[in-house]
Order: C-alpha cells, then structure tokens, then sequence
C-alpha cells in the first residue's frame, strides 16, 4: 500500500495552522479503511515507531557509510527513507560513470535520478532505503567493483 501514509505534524504553533490551511485546500482527507488500519496500529503497536526508526536508521548508516567509504561524501539525512547524494562530486574518482543507468548496467544496482524530484536533484541519484543491511552492502560493494573497472 505504498503512498497510502498517515502522519502528524508537531512544532510551532503558527507554521502548524498555516500547513493546515494549505492541507484543507489541497486534499480532503486520508481514505477511511487507512484511518481506520491507523488507529488500530497506533493502539495495538505504539511502540513500532521507534521500531521501525531503528530499522530505517540501520539501512541509512549502512548505505551512507559504504559510500562514503568508496568516494562519495554525503551526510546522512536525519529524517528520510531514502538517500539522495550526488556522484559528480569532485572527490568521486569515477563521477563521469554514475548515471542511474550506469549504476543499474555494470553494477546491477538500481537508484532513481535525482531531477525526478525537482530541479534541484538534477545531477544526483536517489537510493530507496528499502532493502536490509546485508543487500545495502552487496549494493556498496557492486558499485564500488564497477564503478572501480569504469576507472
């Protein structure tokens, strides 16, 4: 069910009530069955947040540690599922090579190019932090065999 989100929104007063605003004119509301599956969650697990923090927390560390250990230095985002970074980056040996294409062709790993996501990505990759730590590695450690042979 992947888009199908519920969530909150905690901080200063004033910024709270405009996002309300701005939500009131944009949408009209979560779909029933999910506010619905979202209180019983919230009732039945109200500790998996913090489980599923941590597990989110452990993907992003892997994957930002074994790029940064091959050449691209990115800071790990504090809040986010997913990594964005940008391969061109002048300490990245191979930068010419780091298309999303190229990544998926020699190194059988797949990211998303970063302009996806507006003008601001455009030039950087965006990695999903979907998979546990053990397919987190083997990633890192294709890209940093291809990417190794690209020169």
């Amino acid at each position: 069910m992947a888009g199908w989100r519920v969530g909150f929104v905690v901080g200063n007063r004033e910024i709270v009530q405009a996002l309300t605003k701005l939500k009131t004119y944009l949408d009209y509301g979560t779909f029933q069955p999910i506010q619905i599956a979202a209180i019983v969650a919230m009732n039945e697990a109200p500790d998996y947040p913090k489980e599923i923090n941590a597990i989110y927390r452990s993907r992003r560390d892997t994957l930002c540690d074994g790029l940064n250990r091959i050449g691209w230095h990115l800071v790990p985002p504090k809040g986010h599922v997913r990594v964005g970074t940008d391969p061109r980056a002048p300490t990245a040996r191979w930068a010419r090579s780091s298309s999303p294409s190229t990544l998926v062709n020699e190194a059988d790993v797949a990211t998303s190019p970063g302009v996806g996501f507006g003008p601001g990505g455009d030039g950087h990759i965006r990695s999903a932090l979907i998979e546990n730590e053990q397919r987190i590695g083997q990633a890192v450690r294709h890209l940093r065999s291809a990417l190794t042979k690209l020169g």
